[in-house]
């Protein structure tokens, strides 16, 4: 009998054993997405059929550089009205058609100026008949869809302007730095957006050194202490001169008096900040105590805990599943993200990314950055397994539309689990039944960094076992540094002449909630101090705080209350819980949030209008998709997009309601901050979690936790693991 239960034992240890190694071998599981994904980026054949019908339809004449050529700028897939989409999720409907938005250039003429034109092409796929009409509906400039564009972006015109300003100054930069523009050892950087002073068209340069080829990329960090003030006023570059100058506090109305100070035997030449090993990321220094040791690695080799359906970009994790799209300006977008069955949020996706420099010398002054114009897509970068992302994680390409064409990004996308590294909730509890009860706190994240410009910012999309959907940003890269001249209102001294330039990063979200079903309200429980008494308090007066209950009435602009002393939830007050409570998605900070500082901008005007506070709550419009355009900053007076005008006083109760947000950082580089900002500090973070959405935590379904008994002595008397498997390989 002890022989044939040995025999047994064996043979069920062997099928433990074979299922833990068929469980380790890191397999990807597929599924097949319950529908079409209506956001996936245009394919080649979509953006090439596009672009030979345009140059048909317009007669284009092509890129050849100048700001008086026709040609397609760029082509990307139109999302679909939401009210046709959801007809389509529900069943009731086909798939919506797909529509192409295309920007055009029209060439200066001699009685006009250089545009863009916005186009709606489709339904796709294209054919001798399609339509092409102006898309004017997600706009709310004086001519809809229409943008202005100084000639000095087209390539001939700039080039044309900096080797005759090269000339210009020669004997200026000569004296300086013994270089040219030309000859590459110094350049310049352009303070965007233009200013229109008095009609005339304004840019203040920063000069700055470049690196010699091989080194590092810094020139940011290499600023020259100079500046110059540019007059672009006029559609021909020979028009084009340099107006004045700045440097270390002085101000010199014109090109001669600068000239005569510079060459005067008196004059005392700014200090060059120097390319060095200061600007390096390579290791250097002490070697850290024990840091040649391999540190701890995050690998799994056992099955992926999610699906994937490839074809739909779509992704199932546990109670969770969404699509997603990946665009130019914005990058990775989600769609239909679905908790429990059931839709939470139609949409979840970037909308700018604003980094507002401020200083006393003008170029940072005017600086002010639109990063979706430069593209978060277009910059997606390839991922570092083992840095970037876990080396275990399921590595994606990511394709969108990038001028006329279609292009694809490799292992430009991360998807993974990890181990938060501490419990989602524990509890341990004598003396009547001694026990401990704890859970792993296992996040599910997707993940892209982008590098626009001298800034990485890291965008993920975070998941959680308690119902709550989080969005992160991050920033590392090098800063645009400013020349120290005492100016400690704008920054710290933090290099031999270098100013750490402070400025604000806002990145803009739209969260576009559904809690059971598109007719929502916006709840807020605010926390107040009070004096009052109680029926058992006998006319004693108790000093303590109560919850007041309300519910925002129409479209509003608000700011996170001091303390945290209020809370936001978006409710469904048509599908109360059985105690009566409204059930909804709470919105709360998991890491420092900030908006824009400045107000009433005159750098950006009504360009910025979602970056002065730190959420809106809108009432949801197809006519209103997005917050921004990326080509806001041409115009700043007059931008395709005005926020502003999306809050006209509507009712937001019980209506489909949009909630645009915003992370950020206010950051005033330091000396940590050379070589590189750090994604550690720099970091800014907000949680979407159930509240009173479910009838209790959703996390006690997961048997990933343990509950140890014990006896009266304190050994452990029982282990309940609730039936998870334990695989053995790491």
């Amino acid at each position: 009998m002890r022989l044939n239960s040995l025999f047994v034992g064996i043979a069920c240890l062997q099928r433990y054993v074979d299922a833990q190694n068929s469980s380790c071998s890191g397999n990807q599981s597929s599924l097949i997405a319950p529908h079409s994904n209506p956001w996936k980026s245009l394919t080649e054949d979509d953006s090439a059929s596009v672009n030979d019908l345009l140059q048909r339809r317009f007669d284009l004449t092509g890129n050849e550089g100048s700001s008086r050529d026709s040609y397609v700028v760029q082509v990307s897939l139109q999302h679909p009205n939401k009210t046709a989409v959801l007809s389509y999720l529900k069943g009731n409907g086909t798939e919506p058609e797909r529509f192409v938005r295309a920007t055009l250039m029209f060439g200066a003429t001699n009685s006009t100026d250089t545009y863009w034109q916005e186009y709606l092409i489709g339904p796709l796929p294209t054919t001798n008949t399609t339509n092409v009409v102006p898309l004017t509906y997600p706009f709310n400039n004086k001519e809809p869809g229409k943008t202005l564009v100084h000639p000095i972006y087209a390539p001939a015109e700039g080039l044309a302007f900096q080797t005759q300003l090269s000339s210009d100054i020669e004997d200026i930069t000569k004296q300086l730095w013994n270089s040219t523009l030309l000859e590459g050892a110094i350049g310049l950087r352009f303070g965007v957006p233009f200013w229109n002073e008095d009609g005339r068209i304004i840019s203040w340069v920063g000069f700055f050194a470049n690196p010699d080829p091989g080194q590092v990329s810094s020139p940011t960090l290499l600023a020259l202490g100079v500046a110059a003030k540019l007059d672009l006023t006029g559609r021909n570059w020979q028009d084009w001169k340099v107006d004045e100058w700045y440097s270390r506090g002085e101000f010199y109305n014109d090109t001669d008096s600068f000239r005569r100070t510079i060459f005067s035997p008196d004059y005392v030449k700014p200090p060059p900040n120097v390319n060095g090993d200061w600007t390096s990321t390579d290791q250097r220094g002490d070697p850290l105590p024990l840091d040649d040791l391999q540190p701890p690695q995050v690998e799994s080799k056992i099955n992926r805990r999610f699906k994937l359906d490839l074809k739909e970009d779509y992704v199932s994790w546990m109670d969770f599943s969404f699509y997603y799209g990946i665009s130019h300006d914005l990058g990775l977008s989600l769609f239909d993200v679905n908790y429990k069955g059931t839709r939470v949020i139609y949409e979840l996706s970037l909308q700018e990314a604003l980094t507002y420099y401020v200083g006393s010398d003008p170029f940072a002054s005017q600086a002010s950055f639109f990063d979706s114009q430069t593209g978060f897509g277009s910059t997606l970068q390839p991922l570092v397994k083992g840095y970037d992302c876990p080396t275990h994680a399921t590595y994606l390409d990511a394709t969108f539309s990038d001028g006329n064409s279609t292009t694809t990004k490799p292992n430009a996308i991360c998807i993974f689990e990890y181990d938060a590294g501490y419990p989602i909730r524990r509890h341990s509890f004598s003396p009547a039944a001694p026990h401990t009860s704890v859970a792993k706190n296992i996040v599910f994240t997707i993940r892209t960094v982008s590098t626009v410009g001298n800034y990485d910012f890291l965008i993920e999309y975070n998941f959680f076992y308690d119902g709550a959907i989080e969005v992160s940003a991050r920033a590392s890269g090098y800063i645009s540094a400013a020349y120290w001249e005492g100016n400690t209102e704008y920054g710290f001294h933090i290099h031999d002449h270098l100013s750490g330039s402070l400025h604000d990063h806002t990145l803009t979200f739209k969260a576009d909630l559904d809690i059971l079903g598109t007719k929502n309200s916006v709840q807020k429980v605010e926390l107040v101090p009070v004096s009052t008494t109680y029926p058992w308090s006998q006319g004693r007066v108790h000093n303590t705080f109560k919850a007041s209950r309300s519910m925002l009435t129409s479209e509003s602009s608000i700011d996170w209350a001091g303390n945290d002393a209020a809370f936001y939830m978006v409710v469904n007050k048509d599908t109360p819980n059985k105690f009566g409570e409204y059930p909804g998605f709470r919105m709360k900070r998991s890491a420092g949030t900030t908006h824009l500082t400045t107000k009433n901008s005159t750098n950006d005007g009504k360009a910025v209008g979602y970056t002065t506070h730190d959420f809106y709550v809108t009432k949801q419009k197809d006519t209103e998709p997005r917050a921004a355009d990326a080509y806001n900053q041409y115009v700043p007076e007059d931008p395709l997009v005005d926020f502003s005008q999306f809050l006209d006083g509507e009712s937001v109760e019980q209506e489909d309601i949009v909630v645009w947000f915003n992370l950020g950082m206010h950051h005033m580089p330091h000396t940590g901050d050379l070589p590189n900002t750090m994604f550690t500090s720099a970091h800014s973070a907000m949680r979407f979690e159930p509240f009173n959405y479910l009838e209790g935590d959703p996390s006690v379904a997961s048997n990933q936790q343990v509950r140890i008994d014990y006896d009266e002595e304190g050994n452990v008397a029982f282990v309940e693991e609730f039936g998870k498997s334990m695989a053995t390989c790491a």
